[in-house]
């Protein structure tokens, strides 16, 4: 359903723009914001299972559509919506805290984070505080042990 509402907002400001209805800038909107999505897509998609030896995009934790990038004032806000792989998965924090460590290493450009897990895939849905708070992350990446699983997670493959 994201596509089809992506070709329609994109095909929409085309038409504004052709009119003359919008500002020359706008029909380029949607495009930019597409780029910034598959860019954000490509980073995360490399990240690897804490227990699998397989990376999230291969488990289909994250796909494309599950990226949205949104222009608000002078930055972006870069909305991730990952599905775990069963409904009641342990991991599923540490899945988010790799996703965000990866993105705010990574991402080149200005940026605000809001991760969750996709509706109705996961039994607690209190993850997406956890993994939305700034102080249970910091906390979170002061313990050795999570540290050193959420490197390996996030080291990029040869």
């Amino acid at each position: 359903m994201q596509p089809a509402s992506r070709l329609l907002s994109w095909t929409l400001s085309r038409v504004l723009w052709l009119s003359g209805l919008s500002e020359p800038g706008a029909a380029r909107q949607p495009r930019i914001m597409e780029e910034k999505a598959l860019e954000v897509y490509d980073l995360i998609r490399t990240i690897r299972d804490p227990e699998k030896p397989s990376t999230l995009e291969e488990l289909e934790v994250v796909s494309e559509s599950c990226v949205e990038v949104q222009e608000i004032n002078e930055e972006y806000l870069v909305i991730i919506r990952f599905t775990p792989t069963v409904p009641h998965c342990s991991l599923a924090t540490l899945i988010g805290l790799c996703l965000r460590v990866k993105l705010q290493r990574c991402l080149p450009f200005k940026h605000k984070l809001a991760i969750y897990i996709s509706e109705g895939t996961h039994s607690t849905e209190d993850i997406n505080k956890q993994i939305n708070d700034k102080q249970r992350v910091a906390a979170a990446m002061e313990n050795p042990n999570l540290q050193e699983i959420v490197e390996q997670c996030v080291l990029e493959p040869d």
